[in-house]
Order: structure tokens, then sequence, then C-alpha cells
């Protein structure tokens, strides 16, 4: 189980779910973007199975204390989020996982789910010290995207039965991001709905879709977040 920390970002106080290696030692650094629903426990379950890989895992709180359940509530919640803010409060994340003693790398990797996909991929278009991004089924149009400013691979993963986010649109930018030279990998679940990761919800979680999922992001961040 892992603690509520307090970390700076951008001249203010903000908090997030620390999940420390499980091993007890040192490993490398990961940030862990919210759903919609906000800091929820499912999110911070996601922060120890990392830190059961051997990672040091952070959760910010980007609706500062809020959550829900409503999808009504939620979506009133994304639209309000201020998202250059948030970006600040990810990236301030970032920064303070290389300040901590467990911390084993120079880099941090950044995994964001439904909106916090696309402010995962946002994110690796603002931070400085950005070793790799995991994108699931992103899709927020607010956040404000500067292709050309990504260095750090990147991992797309969409649900082929993704009404809320379609697949194509994995397709599209994918295409986009290999035009421009950037290191992207796109994989697509032909029986996955939106939001198939999450295991809280039976209604769209896909145990064999997740686990290979995880099984790709863990690589991912092991290869390049250093």
């Amino acid at each position: 189980m892992g603690e509520r920390v307090e970390f700076p970002s951008n001249g203010h106080t903000c908090q997030g779910y620390l999940a420390t290696p499980k091993s007890g030692g040192k490993g490398p650094a990961v940030v862990v973007i919210q759903e919609w629903w906000g800091l929820v426990r499912h999110i911070e379950d996601i922060c120890d199975r990392f830190a059961a890989e051997g990672f040091l895992a952070i959760a910010p709180d980007l609706f500062h204390g809020k959550t829900t359940k409503s999808p009504d509530e939620a979506g009133k919640l994304l639209m309000e989020m201020d998202v250059e803010r948030a970006g600040k409060e990810i990236t301030g994340a970032g920064e303070y996982l290389l300040s901590r003693p467990e911390c084993s790398s120079s880099t941090y990797g950044i995994i964001g789910f439904c909106m916090g996909g696309a402010l995962a991929q946002y994110g690796g278009t603002i931070g400085e010290h950005v070793g790799a991004v995991a994108s699931f089924y992103g899709g927020f149009k607010k956040v404000p995207l500067e292709w050309d400013k990504l260095s750090a691979p990147l991992l797309l993963i969409y649900g082929e039965n993704d009404l809320s986010v379609p697949a194509h649109t994995g397709t599209e930018l994918a295409v986009k991001l290999k035009e421009l030279g950037k290191d992207v990998k796109l994989v697509t679940y032909p029986s996955a709905d939106h939001a198939f990761f999450n295991d809280t919800r039976p209604e769209v979680y896909n145990e064999e879709a997740a686990a290979d999922a995880w099984r790709r992001t863990i690589e991912l961040f092991r290869m390049h977040v250093r």
C-alpha cells in the first residue's frame, strides 16, 4: 500500500498517491494519470502494481480532492480542469519522483487512461525528463499537443470496440507521428471496449487485453525509463 503525499508544482503544493518499490530498494519513476473519475482506488492500485514491479510511482490528484461515479459529474470536472495547470502538476509529480531517494532513474515514464491518456501525451510534449509515454485510449480535445516537442517513445493503446475514443483515431495519430519521425508503437485489441483496463468495471474489463497491455507497458518503461 502507498501513501498520500504533497509535492511542489509551479509555486503551489499538490497532492498525490505515492507507491514505493516493494523490494525496499530503488526503482525507475512512473507518473500515473487518472481517468475522469478522479484519483480513485483503481488508480492507486495501478501505482501499487508498478511498485510491485519495482517502480516508484505517483498519481497526482488533478481534480484536487474531488472524485465521482457519475458520468455527468465526471464530464463537468473534466471541462472545469485547467489543462495547462494539470500539465504542470504532471511534470511536477515527475520531478518530485526524481528527487526521491527511492528513485533510480534520471527520467520518468508517464501512463494515463482516457482523459489521462491524452494528458500523458501532453506530458510527453512538455516534460523535460520524460523517458517514455503509454497512452491508453487517450482522448480529450482540450489538450494542446505540439508533437514536434515529443522526444520520448510513445505507446498508443486502443480497443477496437471503443465508441468513446475510436481506434481509428489512434491509427491516424500513429501515421502522423511516424511521418514526423517519432518513435511510436500502436496496439489495438480487437475485442476490447473503452476502459478495458479498468478491472473495477466488469461491464468493460477485458482480462486478456489488459494483461497484454500491462506487459507491453512494463517492457516499455523498463527499456526507456533510466
